[in-house]
């Protein structure tokens, strides 16, 4: 069972909304919050457990479990099981490699860092002006790299326990909706193949052609809300936690 949590802060009590959300549901459940800012953590100032959450940004919390010593989850954004459901090709490469296609005039494409401390965001690589996007990123930065498709509407949809709990549209024309079906099958796929956690966010989005497609899957114990209940967010940042480091919730 959870006896404490530590909530990352910005400094001077500036905090994401997902923080403050999760500050506000922990102290109503009678939780213990503390604050803390990465510099906190790096330093190994925080009297880390594993009955006590840590909540933050990717990286902080990573670097929590490691402090932990406790096996970093393998992040996908693309799980084998689902990759039916990408309706557009693939690729892993390297920032060197998209640079020299941009150079050597080959048709746009879409890159985004392989792992998750987000060296850049995902943007659309068309001509040399949008090299200015990797600037200070070193060419061996390992990218995901997929064909150039129009999103109509990109939606997440959070799973607690094999379980939908809710549904936000986050961007795009909010009328065009996603395939609930497509939805349900992914769900039920990833808990038959294992490949799911206790708690995840996963991307969908309607491509221009109707299609309902995967954009990404996104690991629970670090996931932005997008106005997701605050008590439901609260429950699945636990839930992921206590199975990463397997306290009873």
């Amino acid at each position: 069972m959870i006896q404490k949590a530590f909530i990352q802060e910005k400094g001077n009590g500036r905090m994401e909304p997902e923080m403050a959300d999760l500050l506000a549901e922990l102290n109503h459940r009678g939780i213990p919050v503390e604050t803390f800012t990465e510099k906190r953590l790096h330093r190994r100032q925080l009297p880390l457990a594993t009955d006590t959450l840590v909540a933050g940004y990717i990286p902080v919390v990573l670097g929590a479990l490691r402090q932990l010593g406790i096996d970093l989850p393998n992040l996908t954004d693309y799980p084998q099981c689902l990759q039916a459901f990408l309706h557009r090709q693939i690729w892993q490469s390297t920032v060197g490699q998209i640079i020299q296609r941009i150079y050597d005039d080959h048709a746009p494409i879409f890159a985004k860092p392989q792992n998750r401390k987000k060296r850049f965001t995902g943007h659309v690589f068309a001509s040399p002006s949008d090299l200015m996007y990797l600037q200070g990123t070193s060419h061996r930065t390992p990218v995901y790299c997929s064909e150039v498709v129009e999103w109509l509407s990109e939606y997440r949809v959070f799973v607690i326990r094999g379980e939908i709990v809710g549904i936000k549209h986050y961007w795009g024309n909010p009328s065009v909706s996603i395939d609930l079906s497509v939805i349900t099958e992914a769900v039920q796929l990833l808990n038959v193949s294992g490949e799911g956690t206790a708690a995840y966010g996963i991307d969908f989005g309607v491509l221009s052609d109707g299609v309902t497609a995967l954009i990404e899957w996104n690991d629970g114990f670090a996931l932005g809300s997008y106005g997701l209940d605050k008590s439901l967010y609260t429950d699945l940042i636990l839930t992921r936690w206590c199975e990463l480091t397997g306290v009873l919730i």
